[in-house]
């Protein structure tokens, strides 16, 4: 089960209460106040690690508590401050405020954290009281209340390298081809419900990560079909890499199929739709596909559109190729 957006409470431990207590000792007249404070609550803090790569665990529990606080003792003992809790997201989580809709944090590398909830101080005990004035005191303070707060969990895939594309258009196929990933793939559309990452290798010495993202659909910009879901995980990659059909299923035409898709990438993103972008025409071995690979030169006024087959391995190669140059000119391109 892959889930990328869920909404959680996480709520931060109570701070111990403070102790009041005397000193009675048999050779010690007048002992004076000796109660402790009372531990720190724990905190609630999100933290990006590798190799987690779904919010799954969050769709099953929707409320996190850190441990409070531990009272304060006689003998001026300090409570034992409650334990931390440390949530692991993927890397490319964003944290949302629930409240106002303002992002919190951004956890995109490894090790990347923040306290989400923050733990309530402890209690002073009735030596924190004592004075001159005041030898005996009998007062002392209640631990304070720990964070609560409801945030929304948002995953964007990161990846240097998105495939994007109409539905069927050889996204999978073209990633399992690449690299090491087994994405589900069929003859039927939305045949991807999530992005599939995998790494590609250009040579010994360097890689990438390429993502297969959900097709896209007219009105996706509106939220229509996966709609958003597919905008957000695109949004990380670095480059895009546009694979067009030359016959698809649907008897639509390959060239307006290029061009809705780049209207709904300008109508959700001026910035995502300015990103590098390779056109590939897929399935070169199909009849027809030179002549869309010449149209869509003559469309976009570039040179450069490749033809590729991800089942023969026709222009893979090229394609890798040029995926490494451009990345390499982003200084993207891992080493």
């Amino acid at each position: 089960m892959f889930v990328d957006r869920v909404e959680v409470e996480v709520i931060a431990g109570r701070g111990g209460n403070g102790c009041m207590a005397f000193r009675r000792e048999k050779h010690v007249p007048r002992g004076g106040p000796y109660g402790g404070d009372g531990g720190d609550g724990g905190s609630v803090v999100i933290r990006a690690r590798s190799g987690v790569n779904s919010l799954v665990e969050f769709a099953h529990q929707r409320h996190w508590r850190a441990e409070n606080g531990a009272p304060g003792l006689g003998a001026n003992c300090h409570g034992r401050n409650g334990q931390d809790l440390i949530l692991a997201v993927p890397p490319g989580t964003v944290i949302i405020d629930k409240a106002s809709g303002i992002i919190i944090r951004d956890l995109v590398n490894d090790g990347d954290e923040i306290i989400a909830a923050r733990g309530g101080r402890g209690g002073w005990g009735n030596t924190h009281f004592k004075s001159s004035t005041n030898q005996a005191p009998r007062e002392t303070t209640d631990g304070g209340q720990g964070e609560v707060r409801r945030i929304i969990l948002e995953l964007k895939s990161i990846a240097d390298v998105g495939l994007i594309g109409k539905p069927n258009a050889g996204k999978s196929t073209m990633l399992s081809r690449l690299s090491r990933a087994r994405p589900e793939i069929a003859d039927y559309p939305f045949t991807t419900k999530f992005p599939n990452l995998g790494m590609v290798s250009v040579d010994i010495e360097r890689t990438f990560v390429m993502a297969d993202i959900p097709g896209l659909i007219e009105g996706a910009a509106q939220g229509h079909g996966l709609g958003h879901d597919f905008l957000r995980h695109i949004m990380r990659a670095g480059i895009l890499v546009h694979l067009v059909e030359p016959m698809p299923m649907d008897q639509t035409d390959p060239i307006e199929n290029y061009l809705a898709i780049r209207k709904e990438l300008e109508e959700y993103s001026e910035e995502l739709a300015a990103r590098p972008e390779i056109i590939v025409v897929t399935k070169s071995e199909l009849p027809g596909s030179d002549e869309v690979q010449a149209k869509l030169k003559e469309t976009t006024g570039r040179d450069d559109v490749l033809l590729v087959s991800a089942v023969t391995g026709s222009g893979l190669n090229i394609l890798v190729s040029r995926v490494a140059d451009l990345l390499a000119s982003q200084k993207l391109l891992a080493k």
